[in-house]
C-alpha cells in the first residue's frame, strides 16, 4: 500500500512541477515571429517575383524552339495573322505542317495570366520577336513589371 501512496504522491508532485508557457513567454515568441516575417517577407516576395520572370523566360524559350521546328517543316515562320496559334492547330492548305509543336492544346499564358506577344519581323533583323509585358501587362516598367523579351 505504501507503494501506491508513494506513486500517487509522485504523480501529484510531477503535475505541480510541470508548467506551461507564461503569457509573457508567448508574447515574446509572437514578437520574434513578427520581426522575422517583417524582415524575411519582402525577400521571399522578391524571390517569388523573380521565379515568375524565370518561368516566363523558359516558356519563351520553348515557344522559340517550337517556332524553329515549324520553320524547318514549313520553310517560314508564322505571320502575325497566324500568330502562335499555328503551332497547335494546322491551317488549311499547309501540307508540310507536322505539328502540333507545343505540348499543350493551347498557347501558354505568361505567369501573370497575360498573352505572349509575337511580332514579325522582329528587332535587329530577326524574323520575329517574342515577349511578355510582365506583371502589369503593359509595355515598359521596372522590376516585376518589366518586359521580358526573348533575345
Amino acid at each position: 500500500m505504501t507503494t501506491m501512496c508513494s506513486r500517487k504522491e509522485k504523480n501529484l508532485r510531477s503535475e505541480k512541477t510541470q508548467s506551461g508557457f507564461t503569457l509573457l513567454e508567448l508574447l515574446v515568441v509572437l514578437v520574434i515571429i513578427g520581426l522575422l516575417t517583417t524582415i524575411a517577407g519582402p525577400q521571399v516576395m522578391k524571390m517569388l517575383g523573380n521565379a515568375k520572370s524565370d518561368v516566363a523566360r523558359v516558356q519563351l524559350e520553348n515557344i522559340r524552339l517550337s517556332l524553329d521546328l515549324f520553320n524547318l517543316d514549313v520553310g517560314r515562320y508564322p505571320n502575325e495573322e497566324e500568330g502562335l496559334k499555328i503551332l497547335i492547330e494546322q491551317p488549311e492548305g499547309l501540307d508540310r505542317w507536322s505539328g502540333p509543336y507545343l505540348k499543350s492544346n493551347e498557347v501558354p499564358k505568361d505567369p501573370w495570366g497575360g498573352v505572349y506577344v509575337y511580332t514579325t519581323p522582329g528587332n535587329k533583323g530577326k524574323p520575329y520577336s517574342l515577349k511578355s509585358y510582365g506583371a502589369d501587362g503593359l509595355p515598359g516598367g521596372s522590376s516585376e513589371n518589366s518586359d521580358i523579351i526573348l533575345q
